[in-house]
Parts: structure tokens; C-alpha cells; sequence
């Protein structure tokens, strides 16, 4: 359950990890900066690094449902990971702060939360491989790709978009999302296969805002 404390004290972790590095900034720090006692913090977080698993684990949280509501909600495998890449790609936009910080911190995770971390990534690891897996079953999709290799290239694209995204940059984070679902499909569907624009994802021919 959220409560307003337990969102100051995310959002306040945030901005001094990103300035200070996780070592270099204290639970009085936190708790001066939210303007709360230490039982506060202790009420909601055993530790430091408690609270940078719950960073992590909030916007992977929000990938794999998003993921398993694409995998419920749509039949056809192309419509299946259209779905569940543009989710994927948001998620750089929406929890932005959150990744930047995880990737920047999360060598000091413990080994019990990288495991609870692995879990979840392995779940939405295996919703794309299984998605790509039905698609070749169904011939949406080519058969001569390892499913496995596939997966990883797109999770390999996406997941690189924390490095360059900039909320502030010429394309939309929509654009954005609808150029790689262009890739990724131009690269998986066969090429006898018509590729409707609804399918593609198309972006226009102009993206600059």
C-alpha cells in the first residue's frame, strides 16, 4: 500500500541518488529532505537498499503488467508485442528518474533483491520470447530466427533508450515507440507479408515536434 510519506520518500531518494551516488547520501539525509523522522522512513523501508529495490521494482512492476495485459487483451501475436514493445519503450519516459538511478546504483543491491529484480525481468523476458515463439507458430512471424536471439535484440534496443532519451528532444516518447515497433516488425515479419499501416506503428514521415 502507498501512502504521501512512503511517495516523498521515493521521490526524495531519487533526486539525492542521482546528485549524491547511493553511498554518499544518508537516511537523515532522506528524512531531513522530507521533513519526517527516522521511524517515518522505518515504517515504510528496512534500508537504503530496500528502497532502491522498490525504485527498481516500480517501474518493472509496471512493464509486466502492462505486458500481461497485452498477452490477455490482443489474439494475434504482431498486434501482442506492438503492444507490448510500446509499453515498454513508455516506461523510459514515465519512470525515467527511476531507471537513471537503478542502473546508476544497482551494483549495491543485495543479492536477495537482485533475485526478487531477476524474477521479474526472467516473467517479462519470457512474455516476449513466447510472443515470438506463437507468431512463428501462426506464420505472422519468421520461423528462421531463434526465438531467443530475437528476444534479446529487442530487449537489447529498448532497454538502451535510458542512455539517450531526453524528455525534452525533438521526437515524442510516442514516436519514439512507433519508429522501433517499424524496426522490429520490418525485421521479424516475412516479407510476403503485407505490413498494414496499424501494424507498422507508422511514425509519418516527419517526427520533429
Amino acid at each position: 500500500m502507498r501512502t504521501d510519506l512512503r511517495e516523498k520518500i521515493i521521490q526524495s531518494s531519487l533526486l539525492l541518488f542521482e546528485k549524491k551516488g547511493f553511498h554518499g547520501v544518508t537516511v537523515n539525509e532522506i528524512v531531513k529532505d522530507v521533513e519526517t523522522s527516522k521511524g517515518g522512513f522505518y515504517h515504510h523501508f528496512t534500508s537504503k537498499e530496500e528502497l532502491l529495490y522498490v525504485i527498481h521494482d516500480i517501474f518493472i512492476s509496471y512493464v509486466l503488467e502492462k505486458a500481461e495485459a497485452a498477452n490477455s487483451s490482443h489474439t494475434c501475436p504482431t498486434d501482442k508485442l506492438q503492444a507490448i514493445i510500446k509499453d515498454f519503450v513508455k516506461v523510459f519516459d514515465i519512470y525515467k528518474p527511476h531507471i537513471s538511478v537503478f542502473y546508476q546504483e544497482s551494483i549495491y543491491l543485495k543479492p536477495e533483491y537482485e533475485s526478487l529484480i531477476k524474477q521479474k525481468r526472467d516473467q517479462f523476458k519470457q512474455l516476449i520470447f513466447d510472443t515470438i515463439a506463437e507468431g512463428q507458430a501462426d506464420g505472422e512471424f519468421r520461423d528462421d530466427l531463434p526465438v531467443e536471439i530475437a528476444g534479446m535484440a529487442i530487449l537489447g534496443m529498448v532497454n538502451w533508450t535510458y542512455k539517450w532519451y531526453q524528455p525534452t528532444g525533438k521526437n515524442t516518447i510516442d514516436e519514439i515507440s512507433d519508429i522501433f515497433i517499424d524496426l522490429i516488425l520490418q525485421s521479424i515479419i516475412p516479407k510476403e507479408i503485407e505490413l498494414g499501416e496499424e501494424k507498422r506503428g507508422r511514425y509519418g514521415s516527419d517526427t520533429s515536434r
